[in-house]
């Protein structure tokens, strides 16, 4: 699997403190089952003044610290950016950062008050060639009131990436019922982990899974954590990956395969997509981190 949020880049935001909270963290994710993290520590002006060459620089940093320790998780540089006035001259600068540098950017708006802007800042950074992805929407206290927004922007083109826990309810009933409605309705292209240490927000990609799988089966939750975001490592576009889908939409999909199943008198059908098997899937990371 491949978790394209989490804070594990040690002492850069109120993630991992320490070196030793960041191996914590790895290991973690690769008892999860994660291959690829993406370090995605925060930019917010006023309170984490991180940059996108100081990011890159600890990446490279921890990446060194895991391989010493013999920990098999790669590390990619990214940032979970803060929604700011100036967002398009700062990535094109590169003070702040998409995920590994391709066209996906992690955009993370204020969590109490709704901008008042909000779908003209999405289709901005659409316009200038980028792929929003809008984090942890199941968890802003203002989407209630302003779903219907979030459905116009997923429509023009916004990703969006709900948090594995959020499924468990660990973020409380109303993420939990958010999180729910989203995946039910085929609104979330990824989930990951958003981590932050090993205790009260540990790495817990494979249980958010598991449970995405009861609701979308597991070839949907498949393309949640591997083939989406492989797709986004590699830059691919959008229109290239699998169309996020809901709960309507894989018991229709059921329904046609069993026609089908019938029409061909037992015979199994092909659906293998190259990212859905291990061998597809590790092939294409080794082609990556070459």
């Amino acid at each position: 699997m491949i978790d394209l949020h989490c804070h594990m880049l040690p002492g850069l935001d109120d993630g991992a403190s320490n070196l030793s909270v960041s191996l914590q963290m790895a290991k973690a994710s690769v008892d999860q089952g994660v291959e690829v993290a993406a370090c995605t520590p925060h930019i917010l002006p006023g309170l984490y003044h991180n940059s996108g060459s100081a990011i890159r620089q600890a990446t490279l940093d921890l990446q060194a610290a895991l391989d010493a320790e013999g920990i098999p998780l790669r590390l990619v540089a990214g940032a979970d950016v803060h929604m700011c006035p100036d967002f398009v001259a700062g990535l094109q600068s590169g003070r702040l950062l998409t995920i590994s540098n391709t066209r996906y950017v992690l955009v993370e708006p204020p969590h109490h008050t709704a901008p008042p802007q909000l779908e003209d800042f999405f289709f901005n950074l659409a316009v200038a060639g980028y792929v929003p992805v809008l984090t942890h929407p199941e968890r802003l206290s203002w989407v209630p009131s302003r779903y219907d927004a979030i459905k116009r922007m997923v429509r023009a083109g916004t990703w969006m990436q709900l948090t594995a826990g959020s499924f468990a309810g660990a973020f409380g009933r109303d993420a939990l019922y958010w999180a729910e409605r989203m995946l039910d309705e085929g609104y979330v292209h990824l989930i990951a982990t958003d981590a932050h240490d090993v205790e009260r927000r540990a790495p817990d990609l494979a249980r958010g899974r598991e449970r995405v799988a009861k609701r979308v089966g597991a070839e949907e939750a498949q393309h949640l954590v591997v083939t989406r975001p492989l797709g986004v490592l590699e830059d691919q576009a959008p229109s290239s990956l699998p169309r996020a889908l809901g709960v309507a939409d894989v018991e229709l999909g059921t329904a046609r395969e069993k026609v089908e199943e019938r029409r061909r008198r037992g015979e199994a059908r092909e659906h293998a997509h190259p990212a859905d098997n291990v061998g597809g899937f590790s092939g294409r990371l080794r082609r990556l981190f070459k």
